[in-house]
């Protein structure tokens, strides 16, 4: 295996290659049948070899699990499932010697509803000094019987629970995922102090869950569908408390990455301004469908909504609450839209695959940091869950019309053995993985030079150690139809064939890279990404 780069130390966020870790999913080290800490320390030589720069963690901390750890009980305490607060200090500091940065995820908006803060306010009644720190309101209706107001749900169902004492709570997400109060001051010393907390510990990075949801209007207004300002997304209050949590990130070198969903380019750049977040996600690249024209209008429009601010771009193409790219670029639909999931979907998984492999390299040429979801490097796709094995709750709470989210989530394939593929050794994976697993091994991809993950390693390199790739500016080049080519710096340059017909490359001294191989003349055949150095 390769060994590793040293870790940079400028402004490495930039242009960072940033793998995402689900830890339930990732390694599972003392064989319960759940990803853990362990697991991943077991694992940092397989990351190191890949070339990525930093690991982003989703929740390791104590939770009762009913939204995958984003219903947090405790943010200074690993669940147990995971392990222990020394093995992640460990683990923090065994990637740092392998050159790798962690970044942990804080979801500010709400709170398990097991975290002693809410259990206090149960217990505290009406009107009590505890209470304040959440949204709790009497009921509407002549006995109080009606929700206090009618503001839809970021999941399917209610976002109101009434408690026995008559009052009602807030949840945009599950009742078990209270919403905090953000006017409350306990509510933000807390997080300042948790922030510390981890930055302490010498984590790189926070990644901030709906980073636009946490500051309420205080009124509770129903909700009026176009009415600006919207009730609970994106309020103006909600930048003071960014740029006092930039002020702590700048004591410790850290940075924030925003999970930020906003159609409106303009608002969305605010949260980017030097003394806020320092990058957010690029849900606008994630959902594109496999089309030239808009894959270019997104290019485009993220790169402008970027400018005005200074702040890098990022891009993803898969995380763990979206349809895996290869079953997404398989099917009819190639775009992603929560609304659209739905059992049954056809897909192509040999169409999914090529392009999801021309996805990859047309991504990490682009300008920004890039974002890289487990298992995305192996070509995994889809996994159908039994009925009776379907834990998200976005399954539920939508009757059962939704699969899911757990099909991005099955557990990893490290070996050719079944009959769990290396994941663990004496227990049934807390979600079932495909009997065709196998032929996704890391171990049998690591022995194939044609394969997904040799693929990525290769081009994880070469955009480490090359001329051209990462931050900086990009160029647009005259080509045919269905055709998106680029140019960056140093000559390097960019072509993805999106058309139905091979396309004609541009004048170029060598080929660095192709997702496929070329025709034998030398033409780019369709579902085809090279890079080019002219």
């Amino acid at each position: 295996m390769a060994a590793p780069l040293p870790p940079r130390t400028d402004d490495w966020w930039r242009d960072a290659v940033i793998y995402q870790v689900y830890p339930r999913s990732f390694a599972d080290g003392d064989g319960d049948g759940t990803g853990d800490l362990a697991g991943v320390r077991a694992r940092l030589p397989y990351l190191a070899g890949l070339g990525i720069d930093a690991v982003w963690f989703t929740p390791w901390y104590a939770s009762p699990l009913v939204d995958g750890g984003y219903d947090v009980a405790d943010y200074r305490t690993i669940d147990p499932a995971f392990g222990t607060l020394e093995d992640a200090e460990k683990l923090i500091a065994e990637a740092a010697e392998l050159g790798i940065r962690v970044i942990v995820d804080i979801v500010p908006n709400h709170v398990s509803d097991q975290h002693a803060w809410f259990r206090a306010a149960l217990a505290a009644g009406p009107g009590s000094p505890e209470r304040e720190r959440f949204h709790f309101r009497p009921g509407r209706g002549a006995n109080g019987e009606l929700p206090p107001n009618d503001w839809p749900s970021q999941f399917s169902g209610r976002t109101w629970t009434r408690v026995p004492d008559g009052e009602w709570y807030l949840h945009l997400f599950t009742p078990e995922q209270p919403d905090l109060n953000w006017a409350h001051p306990d509510v933000r010393r807390e997080h300042e102090d948790i922030l510390r907390f981890w930055f302490g510990r010498g984590v790189a990075g926070v990644r901030i869950d709906s980073a636009a949801l946490l500051v309420k209007d205080p009124a509770l207004a129903d909700f009026e569908e176009g009415v600006d300002p919207h009730p609970y997304i994106d309020q103006d209050e909600i930048h003071d408390i960014y740029r006092a949590w930039r002020a702590i990130a700048d004591e410790y070198g850290g940075v924030f990455v925003g999970e930020v969903w906003l159609p409106d380019a303009e608002r969305f750049a605010r949260y980017l301004r030097p003394d806020e977040l320092h990058t957010a996600f690029n849900f606008n690249f994630l959902t594109c469908p496999w089309d030239p024209d808009r894959l270019r209008a997104a290019i485009d429009s993220t790169l402008a909504e970027h400018a005005p601010v200074g702040a890098p771009a990022t891009w993803v193409l898969a995380n763990h609450d979206v349809t895996r790219t290869v079953t997404r670029y398989g099917r009819a639909d190639t775009g992603f839209d929560f609304a659209a999931k739905a059992f049954g979907t056809p897909t192509d998984l040999a169409l999914g695959t090529r392009r999801a492999r021309a996805a990859a390299l047309l991504t990490l040429a682009l300008p920004g940091s890039v974002y890289l979801y487990q298992g995305e490097e192996l070509g995994l796709p889809e996994a159908d869950i039994p009925l009776d094995r379907i834990q998200d709750p976005m399954h539920f709470r939508s009757g059962g019309t939704d699969p899911g989210r757990d099909g991005c989530r099955v557990p990893l394939p490290w070996t050719a053995d079944p009959p769990w593929w290396g994941f663990g050794s004496t227990t049934e994976p807390w979600l079932p993985q495909p009997r065709d697993w196998s032929e996704y091994a890391v171990e049998r991809q690591l022995g194939d030079p044609e394969s997904m993950l040799t693929l990525y390693r290769e081009a994880l390199a070469m955009r480490r150690a090359g001329r051209g790739f990462g931050d900086g500016p990009l160029t647009w080049l005259p080509a045919g139809d269905g055709v998106l080519a680029f140019a960056r710096t140093d000559g390097l340059v960019c072509v993805v064939n999106l058309s139905d017909a091979p396309a004609t490359l541009p004048p170029h001294d060598r080929v660095l890279l192709s997702s496929d191989p070329l025709d034998p003349d030398g033409s780019l055949p369709r579902d085809t990404t090279a890079w080019l150095r002219t």
